[in-house]
C-alpha cells in the first residue's frame, strides 16, 4: 500500500489524488479532514485522521505500508511555517525505522529559481520548502529513495495523457495538469532514473 500524507491540503493536491488511486487499488491517507476529501476518492482509499507533526499519528499511518506520498499544504496561510518541513523530517526518520524506503515530495518549482526571483508573499512557503529539500538531501536519508516533485502552477486542465515532461533540475515548463502531477507522484516512486532527483513537469512545455 501506499500512504498519503496530506491528502486534503489543498484542492490541487484533491484532483491529483483522484488520479491516483486509478493507478494503483488501495491507499492509505492520513488526513487531519477526511471530510474534504471528494466523494469519488473517498471509497477507494482507507482514511487515517491524524496531524503529520505528531510522532504516534504518522507512525500508525506508516504501519503497513510500501511507500509515502506527502503532498503536505499551509492552504491559502502564506506566512511564516516549519510544519511542512518538520513534518518531513519526522517522516523520514519513520522511514528509516521501520524500512520504509520510497517516498515523493511534493513542494515547487520556485526553488529552481534564485531566492531573490520569488514573489514576496511566496517567499516564506519557499523558504520551508527549501527545508523540506535540504532534509531529503541530508546525507542521514541517503538510503532512501526520494523524489523531490517541483511542479509549476498546478492547472485544472485535462490529462496530457502521458505527454507532459519531466527534467531532472530545471522546470520544463510553467504549469502541469493537477492529474498529470497525481500520477507523477505515484509513477516516480517506483521507477529508479529519479532517485534522488530535483523533478520538473510541466506539460505544455516551453519550446
Amino acid at each position: 500500500m501506499t500512504l498519503i500524507l496530506g491528502a486534503t491540503s489543498s484542492g490541487r493536491r484533491l484532483r491529483s489524488r483522484t488520479k491516483a488511486v486509478t493507478l494503483i487499488p488501495f491507499f492509505s491517507a492520513c488526513s487531519m479532514q477526511q471530510s474534504r476529501l471528494p466523494d469519488e476518492v473517498a471509497p477507494k482509499i482507507n482514511v487515517i485522521n491524524g496531524n503529520s507533526t505528531i510522532k504516534e499519528d504518522v507512525a500508525k499511518a506508516l504501519e503497513g505500508q510500501d511507500a509515502v506520498i506527502v503532498t503536505l499544504g499551509t492552504r491559502n496561510d502564506l506566512n511564516f511555517t516549519t510544519v511542512m518541513s518538520d513534518s518531513l523530517k519526522l517522516i523520514l526518520d519513520l522511514m528509516c525505522e521501520t524500512g520504509i524506503k520510497a517516498i515523493s515530495a511534493c513542494m515547487s518549482s520556485f526553488l529552481f529559481m534564485d531566492p531573490e526571483r520569488v514573489p514576496p508573499r511566496f517567499a516564506e512557503i519557499n523558504a520551508d520548502h527549501k527545508r523540506m529539500l535540504e532534509t531529503l538531501q541530508s546525507p542521514k536519508y541517503e538510503s532512501l529513495d526520494w523524489i523531490a516533485v517541483l511542479p509549476p502552477h498546478i492547472a485544472d486542465e485535462p490529462s496530457s495523457n502521458n505527454q507532459f515532461k519531466v527534467n531532472h533540475g530545471s522546470s520544463p515548463g510553467r504549469q502541469v495538469p493537477k492529474s498529470d502531477l497525481g500520477q507523477f507522484m505515484v509513477e516516480c516512486l517506483s521507477q529508479p532514473e529519479h532517485y534522488h532527483q530535483l523533478c520538473g513537469l510541466a506539460y505544455p512545455t516551453l519550446q
